[in-house]
C-alpha cells in the first residue's frame, strides 16, 4: 500500500523517466496521459487535465475538463520500459475542476460500492479467468487469424506453442505486483487461459485491465496478436470471462452463499448487455461450454453459475456467461448490487439443475429462462430494467444502447 510520499520519494531516488496516468472509459477500455517525474506531485495535489469529451461515454461536451489524481497503492514499474529508465503506472481517480468525483467513471462506482459492502459488514472478494487467443501477425503486425498451434486443452509443449508466452507473461505480471494463480492451454488451437486469486474487487478490476494490456504487450514483442474477442474463430471456443465471487458475513454469523447466487440469476438477463457488450459475444453464448440459460449446479460448466468442487474454506460461485469484452469495473458493480440484493430479501435459488444443458431434452430447457440471443434483445431488457436505471447512471446505460457493435 505506497502512499504519495513513497511514490514522491521512489521517483527521486531511482531512474524514472515518465509516468503514465491510466484511466478507463465507460467500455473498459484503458487511456492514459504522460507526464514528466517533476509533474508528480502537481498531479498528486491538483490534477492533470484532460479533455472528456474526446473520450467514449463520457458526455462532457460543454463542461469538458476533467482531472486525472493518481491512485499511489496502484503503482506498478513497466518491466518492459525498464532499459532507458523506469515508467511508471498508475491508476487514477478522476474529478470535476471542483474536485467533486466523475460519476460516469466505473472505477469510482466500483468503489462507493465497496464502501456500502464493507459498512454492511461483508467480506467479498473476486477472482475471474481470461481466455484469450493468440494469432501469427501478418506482414503489417494485423492479425491473421492463423493460431499459433493445434494443442488442445491443458497440452503440453512442443505441441503448445504458447507456453513460453504464457510463464513471460506471468513473470511480467508478478514483477508488476499481480500473482496469477494458473496458466494453461485451453480448448481452441491457440488457445490460452491464466487465472487468478481473490482480490478485493477494485483491485480485482485493477488487475484483469492491467492483466490484458501485459497479454498483449507480451504477444506483440513474439510477433503475435493476442485476441480477446468473444468469437475470434467461427467452429471453436469462445472467450470467456469467468467470474468467481465469494461473500461471506465478517461476524461469520451466517452463509450467505445461496442468497446472493439467487439474486446474481433473477438479473442476469438484465445486465448480459453490460457482461457481453457486443454484438460477437451472442454467437459465442449457447455452445463449446458457454452457458445459454439462467442456471446453476455444483461443479456443472454447462450451467450459467457452478459451485465449484474445493478442499479450502469457504465457497465461491463461478459465474460463466460473461466474456472479456466486459469493463471489469461495470461488470462488477452489477453483479455485486444483484448479488447483495438477493442477500437482503433473503432469495432462494430454484433447485440445482443436474444435468448437461448442452445434451438436454426440449422439455427441460423450457423450464429454464434463455440469456439474451442477441444484443437488441440484451439492450431491450436492460432498458427496461429498474435495477439497472438504479445501479448505473443514464449515461452509461445510454452509451451501451449506442455503441455500434
Amino acid at each position: 500500500m505506497y502512499t504519495k510520499q513513497d511514490i514522491l520519494d521512489y521517483v527521486e531516488e531511482q531512474n524514472v523517466n515518465f509516468i503514465r496516468l491510466a484511466f478507463f472509459d465507460v467500455f473498459g477500455k484503458q487511456k492514459n496521459v504522460s507526464i514528466l517525474p517533476q509533474m508528480l506531485k502537481r498531479a498528486f495535489e491538483e490534477g492533470i487535465s484532460f479533455d472528456a469529451s474526446a473520450i467514449d461515454g463520457f458526455h462532457q461536451d460543454v463542461r469538458s475538463d476533467l482531472f486525472l489524481i493518481p491512485c499511489p497503492n496502484t503503482m506498478s514499474i513497466l518491466p518492459w520500459r525498464s532499459l532507458d529508465g523506469s515508467v511508471l503506472r498508475m491508476y487514477c481517480d478522476i474529478q470535476h475542476p471542483n474536485g467533486s468525483p466523475f460519476q460516469l467513471d466505473g472505477r469510482y462506482l466500483l468503489k462507493k460500492e465497496m464502501e456500502m459492502v464493507n459498512e454492511e459488514g461483508y467480506q467479498l472478494e473476486i477472482g475471474s479467468e481470461f481466455e484469450f487467443y493468440l494469432f501469427l501477425a501478418d506482414d503489417n503486425g494485423k492479425n491473421s487469424y492463423v493460431p499459433l498451434d493445434d494443442a488442445g486443452y491443458m497440452d503440453i509443449a512442443p505441441e503448445d506453442g504458447g507456453e513460453d508466452v504464457r510463464k513471460n507473461i506471468c513473470l511480467t505480471l508478478e514483477e508488476m505486483g499481480i500473482l496469477p494463480e494458473a496458466s494453461h492451454h485451453e480448448e481452441g488451437p491457440g488457445q490460452n487461459e491464466i487465472d487468478f486469486l481473490h482480490a478485493n474487487p477494485v483491485q480485482s478490476a485493477d488487475d484483469a485491465s492491467t492483466f490484458k494490456w501485459v497479454v498483449k504487450t507480451a504477444a506483440k514483442a513474439n510477433g503475435l496478436v493476442a485476441d480477446f474477442s468473444p468469437k475470434p474463430l467461427k467452429d471453436k471456443s469462445g472467450n470467456g470471462m469467468h467470474i468467481n465471487m465469494s461473500i461471506k458475513k465478517k461476524d461469520g454469523s451466517e452463509d450467505v452463499t445461496m442468497p446472493f447466487m439467487a439474486g446474481i440469476l433473477r438479473r442476469l438477463k438484465e445486465i448480459t448487455l453490460f457482461l457481453n457488450p457486443t454484438a460477437e459475444s451472442y454467437a459465442r453464448l449457447g455452445s463449446f461450454k458457454a452457458p445459454g440459460y439462467v442456471s446453476w449446479a455444483y461443479e456443472n460448466r454447462s450451467q450459467a453459475i457452478r459451485i465449484p468442487a474445493s478442499h479450502s474454506e469457504g465457497r465461491r460461485i463461478e459465474l460463466r456467461s460473461p466474456d472479456c469484452g466486459a469493463n471489469p469495473y461495470v461488470a462488477y458493480l452489477l453483479l455485486i448490487e444483484a448479488g447483495l440484493e438477493g442477500v437482503r430479501e433473503n432469495l432462494v435459488p430454484r433447485p440445482a439443475m443436474d444435468c448437461n444443458l448442452f445434451e438436454a431434452d426440449a422439455e427441460i430447457l423450457l423450464q429454464l429462462d434463455h440469456l439474451p440471443h442477441d444484443i437488441q434483445q440484451a439492450r431491450d431488457m436492460a432498458k427496461k430494467s429498474a435495477f439497472v436505471k438504479r445501479v448505473l447512471p443514464a449515461e452509461i446505460i445510454q452509451a451501451y444502447m449506442d455503441r455500434q457493435k
